[in-house]
């Protein structure tokens, strides 16, 4: 390893004094102006990483539904996967590493990860379109250079396109074909054939608007809209040619704030959605004839699929092993819904993409969302081949149409991490498929009402929680009290949490009534 090197251009991405900041699950967020040393240093981690598991790392530069002035960096693992846990350690280290402490931290790192370091690094470098994302990206790259790994720069893409690449380049193209013209050939041949069996297909146009937080989806579903089939009509609002990133839009905004985004004119009964400014979230709403906002978020997305799923793999007659997996913000009436009258199994985990993910994998069918909207949908490897088999030597009629839907199904899911463009092509097909209007789909099931509130506390840490974050085990006391609250109501449940990220507390409750949720 060049050293001399690593301290030249070390000196150029210099820390500001006194900055700390921890990799979690959204890999590393804040203002774009202290980022260039994290760029810098997370390319050369990206290296490291790639040396120590003999595979492509992905690097995408993005800070999500953040404002347009933050940014941020998260490493994708060799299937598409988030980075590693014990590697979150070496970011953090590397990040908060004085400029004279560089060098022995990263020998450090390779001694303890047995980094092999005449293997090759290779690192695929994606980006989002604030402002800031181009000159951070080069400082990713000087990273990548500096200690001899070779990358390939994607340049603008959504965060799960680039989590797509990375897993089609280490399973050799068994996934796709690591190119965006491998992801839109992949997802809208999937999405065409699933639609040809719609009843009335090709009769009536499906129209859809789409709320793209004036971000990096609006760019990827314009150069996708030649691949889909003609009678899909998808209107794009809020494309980022006028208003700034995540600014009053997006689906962060419209969860949180439960009404439409700027910029999007909806008439009643029409089918909307809105995505996040890195397109790895999404959800549903429309307004009914007098004038109601409903959203349709993570919950009755995962119920959809999951209906969907449940009766083509009965009809398969297999015995895969499905469940559900949500965090304690998932809506009592969904988790209800889904084990008693779908009968599917639901497993709650802690918050954060990377529990519901490896919980997922444990199953033949594993249907994750947060209520926020990311989320997708994994087969086991077994189940995968069974199906794909199934589709192509099954004598009996039904169970093959059946295996055949299920395998287009599995090839339009991105199963990397959540996506909003292939989660909306798998709602638009569902929908199709079961002839179902957004109204409907809504109708399944009533949310319960409830409250989410962030309260500013001093230290985060006094309060740990146990039971997937829905008991609170320190301050002595908190629960009891808790409970207490919780007994006065019918159909009422609540839980605190400390963020990940911030000081602060989230308290979520609710009940049969808004005013008892409130309460």
């Amino acid at each position: 390893m060049d050293f001399e090197a690593l301290k030249k251009y070390s000196a150029l991405h210099p820390k500001p004094a006194g900055l700390t900041l921890q990799y979690g699950t959204a890999g590393f967020r804040a203002r774009a102006e202290q980022l260039d040393h994290i760029m810098f240093r997370m390319g050369l981690l990206a290296v490291l990483r790639s040396r120590a598991v003999v595979s492509t790392i992905g690097i995408m530069v993005t800070a999500s539904h953040n404002p347009e002035e933050d940014n941020g960096v998260k490493l994708v693992d060799p299937l598409g996967e988030m980075l590693h846990p014990s590697w979150e350690v070496y970011a953090t280290q590397l990040a908060n590493a004085e400029e004279e402490e560089l060098q022995n931290i990263i020998t450090e790192i390779c001694q303890k990860a047995s980094v092999n370091q005449h293997k090759d690094g290779s690192v695929f470098i994606g980006r989002d379109t604030r402002p800031s994302s181009e000159k951070l990206s080069q400082s990713v790259i000087d990273g990548v250079s500096v200690l001899g790994g070779q990358y390939h720069d994607y340049g603008l893409v959504t965060t799960p396109q680039l989590h797509y690449m990375v897993c089609c380049q280490n399973t050799q193209g068994q996934y796709g074909k690591a190119t965006l013209e491998g992801y839109y050939e992949k997802l809208s041949k999937a999405f065409t054939e699933l639609i040809k069996q719609a009843p009335n297909s090709g009769e009536c146009q499906r129209h859809l608007k789409v709320d793209c937080a004036n971000g990096i989806g609006a760019l990827k579903l314009s150069e996708m809209e030649p691949y889909f089939p003609k009678e899909v009509l998808i209107q794009l609002y809020n494309d980022g040619t006028k208003e700034k990133l995540n600014h009053l839009c997006g689906a962060d905004f419209v969860k949180v704030n439960q009404k439409p985004p700027r910029g999007l004119d909806m008439k009643a009964n029409e089918r909307c959605c809105s995505f996040d400014g890195d397109a790895d979230r999404i959800v549903y709403y429309y307004k009914d004839s007098s004038g109601q906002f409903h959203l349709i978020d993570g919950d009755k997305i995962a119920t959809l699929i999951s209906i969907f799923l449940k009766e083509l793999l009965a009809k398969v007659g297999e015995n895969f092993e499905m469940a559900v997996v949500q965090t304690a913000y998932a809506n009592g009436s969904s988790t209800r819904y889904l084990e008693h009258t779908l009968k599917v199994p639901v497993h709650c985990v802690k918050t954060g993409v990377k529990h519901l993910h490896h919980k997922a994998q444990e199953f033949d069918v594993g249907v994750y969302f947060e209520a926020n909207g990311h989320g997708t949908v994994l087969f086991s490897k077994a189940a995968e081949t069974k199906i794909r088999q199934l589709a192509k030597e099954e004598k009996d009629a039904e169970k093959r149409e059946a295996a055949k839907v299920l395998e287009n199904t599995i090839d339009l899911i991105n199963q990397t991490v959540g996506d909003a463009i292939s989660d909306m092509l798998v709602i638009e097909a569902i929908l199709a498929l079961k002839g179902l209007t957004v109204q409907q789909w809504d109708a399944i099931y009533t949310d319960l009402p409830n409250r989410l509130l962030k309260v500013q506390v001093a230290d985060r840490r006094v309060i740990s929680t146990a039971d997937a974050e829905r008991r609170a085990v320190s301050p002595a006391g908190l629960q009891q009290r808790i409970e207490a609250l919780v007994s006065r109501h019918r159909r009422a449940r609540a839980f605190v949490r400390a963020s990940g990220t911030e000081d602060v507390v989230r308290i979520y409750a609710e009940s049969e009534t808004q005013v008892r949720a409130a309460a």
